[in-house]
């Protein structure tokens, strides 16, 4: 018998568990046994009665949380990790939007997203909304859906095209058909819409959102991004009526106090990127303010152009950046922190439960009986980062990283055991990509491929220092 062929129950033995629940996201339950039969989870307790022939884990000195979801990532993009790691957001949307975004054909859109959804996987994320703005044509669009359904995991396509007009591609025959042939209402892939608003007064995005409301789909946008989308927008939006709680507004890192307001009143959700907005320049990163407004968070990577492609890096990131902006606001009015406002549990939340409530998917995010099987395991024995755990919630926020990822269940499917993928085809993804990056560096030249991947670094002035008019050794030595 296969040990983890399907349908077969699934015991997870004796672990911590963090269930994430609404009841209390605080609560923790040692010692605890979670027992998953089809796609769920059947039970949660101690010392559980299983089926004979139910797979046994055990969890003993491990964390059993809810399957990591990421709300924002541009999946496509993973093919050429870390080539953009001196870029700012300018020189980003020069090479993709404007330069060398149209020289991906549709195998190149399959290999990153292929590639994206086995790295998530790997780090314990079971559900991603693949932000993807790069389907020039429904081919771009079907590669992209394709990939997505050949890893075994929990995704959202957010259909986009950055090289039209969003009025102009959702008007499209052809993506109509897309959307008739593809997003089946299934459980494992569902659909949404990414497009941005630019703040034009003759609001042009109009038609897109009519669109998006006439499909039932929810409208995922890049709001709140510092020389590209801005209050006008999120106005713009609001007085024509196509602000719902469905909405995800991502990053939101440079709104006035009126567009969180905005946005708080009809119910939507930020998706907050941490690394991508401390480096690449959409604005500080924005929970220190969200927070007083009330409104819902989720985490998110963006893009592995960029960044790492793991939530413990965005719970980290985080944390650090709203603790650190607290500190510095109360400095500047002569105060001081002495009780810290974002806690260690409630980034956990976020990138789980608020990643759900996100998607409107409250069967997920969380560990209760009834549940979606989305699970995670955190233990390694081989690790001495791995004990004591003392606060459970501060163990995975800052201490957890994708190599502590020991089992990953998703619908009730183990994916990940003793830190190894199953049922995945790493080398053919490899394959894929070096495809992918030959493609793209024979097409651009090699001149131009290095020019994109090393920016010019500008000149920077040394201050001029008034200590140095002498040689404070030699003036020691002279007074002695």
């Amino acid at each position: 018998m296969n040990e983890f062929e399907a349908g077969r129950p699934v015991v997870l033995r004796g672990g911590t568990v963090l269930p994430m629940s609404p009841r209390g996201s605080r609560r923790v339950l040692p010692r605890t046994d979670v027992l998953v039969t089809g796609d769920r989870i059947a039970a949660v307790g101690p010392e559980l009665e299983a089926p004979e022939d139910a797979v046994v884990i055990d969890a003993s000195g491990g964390l059993v949380m809810p399957g990591m979801i990421d709300t924002h990532r541009h999946m496509w993009q993973t093919a050429l990790r870390g080539y953009g790691a001196d870029w700012t957001l300018t020189q980003y949307f020069v090479w993709f939007y404007l330069e060398h975004g149209k020289l991906f054909r549709p195998e190149d859109i399959h290999a990153g997203n292929t590639l994206a959804a086995i790295e998530a996987l790997d780090a314990g994320v079971t559900t991603v909304v693949d932000w993807s703005h790069g389907l020039r044509t429904v081919d771009h669009a079907d590669a992209a859906a394709d990939a997505l359904e050949s890893v075994p995991g929990r995704y959202v396509l957010a259909y986009g095209n950055i090289q039209q007009p969003p009025a102009a591609w959702t008007a499209a025959p052809e993506f109509r058909d897309f959307v008739r042939r593809r997003v089946t209402g299934g459980d494992m892939l569902g659909f949404q819409i990414a497009f941005d608003v630019l703040g034009d007064p003759s609001f042009p995005e109009r038609p897109a959102f009519e669109v998006a409301r006439e499909l039932g789909a929810a409208v995922t946008t890049h709001a709140g991004v510092w020389g590209a989308t801005s209050d006008d927008g999120i106005r713009l939006m609001h007085e024509h009526g196509f602000m719902t709680p469905e909405t995800i507004y991502v990053h939101a890192a440079s709104l006035s106090a009126d567009s969180y307001h905005r946005i708080a009143a009809t119910g939507g959700s930020i998706s907050v990127s941490t690394e991508s907005e401390q480096s690449a320049g959409q604005g500080y990163p924005p929970t220190w303010a969200v927070r007083a407004h009330g409104i819902p968070v989720s985490l998110s990577m963006d893009t592995s152009v960029w960044w790492s492609g793991d939530l413990f890096s965005a719970m980290r990131a985080t944390l650090g950046a709203d603790r650190s902006r607290e500190h510095l606001e109360a400095h500047a009015k002569g105060e001081t922190v002495t009780h810290a406002g974002l806690r260690a549990d409630q980034v956990v939340e976020w990138a789980t439960r608020g990643g759900a409530r996100a998607l409107g998917r409250d069967d997920l995010g969380v560990i209760e009986p009834g549940k979606k099987a989305d699970l995670v395991l955190v233990k390694n024995e081989h690790s001495p980062v791995s004990f004591p755990i003392l606060n459970p919630f501060g163990h995975v926020a800052f201490q957890a990283q994708r190599g502590d990822v020991h089992t990953v269940i998703v619908n009730g499917r183990v994916v990940k055991h003793e830190h190894r993928l199953l049922g995945v085809d790493l080398a053919g993804a490899r394959a894929g990509v070096e495809r992918t990056v030959e493609h793209l560096r024979s097409t651009m030249g090699d001149e131009a491929w290095e020019k994109g991947m090393n920016p010019d670094i500008p000149s920077a002035k040394v201050l001029d220092n008034p200590y140095t008019y002498t040689d404070y050794r030699s003036d020691a030595t002279h007074r002695l």
